[in-house]
């Protein structure tokens, strides 16, 4: 289901790429930084998986709210700007914890969650091949990830666009979509 954009408001303007691994979400969401010349807010979870990857270590339940706090500090830098492009946000925390440890439950994150979405997502669907990068680690549950991305963002009642196709197809109808998100608000 994708929410009416029309909803949306406030003075900034986010928007994040959201989905599973390995579906292009940096590189679109590098692109779309680069073409507004916005500011490109990264994914803290990569930057902090490979920090524990670094020391040897795994990431547990233990490890979701220094994410989460990661990422919306990132986020809060950029407070002043008018258009942020996000690679993942604090939803896709959240997504990812009830995929890795299904009995996870934090009312912690729940509050971030509640105070942080954006104006607009793009999901991106699983047709782009699965690269193996030493943090990646589900190939053989993309369809299952898919889904709960999806049943996340109809679940917070969430804007988004299901983006299918090549790099450029995804990337020539996120163009299109932010003008049009940008027209209205």
């Amino acid at each position: 289901m994708e929410k009416n954009i029309e909803e949306q408001s406030g003075s900034r303007f986010k928007i994040v790429v959201f989905g599973p691994e390995s579906t292009g979400k940096t590189t679109l969401a590098k692109q779309l930084a680069a073409h507004y010349k916005a500011t490109y807010v990264p994914e803290y979870a990569r930057i902090y998986a490979e920090e524990k990857q670094q020391k040897g270590e795994t990431l547990t339940s233990e490890d979701v709210i220094p994410i989460a706090k990661g990422q919306l500090r990132l986020e809060c830098r950029s407070e002043k700007i008018s258009l942020l492009i996000c690679d993942t946000d604090i939803l896709e925390t959240l997504t990812y914890a009830r995929i890795y440890y299904p009995d996870f439950k934090s009312k912690t994150l729940e509050k971030y969650v509640e105070k942080s979405t954006a104006n607009f997502y793009f999901l991106t669907y699983i047709d782009t091949p699965w690269k193996a990068d030493g943090i990646r680690d589900l190939p053989h549950k993309r369809e299952v990830a898919f889904l709960e991305f999806q049943q996340t963002l109809e679940t917070y009642n969430q804007p988004y666009l299901l983006l299918k196709g090549d790099m450029e197809t995804r990337f020539q109808t996120a163009i299109a979509t932010i003008e049009k998100l940008l027209r209205i608000h």
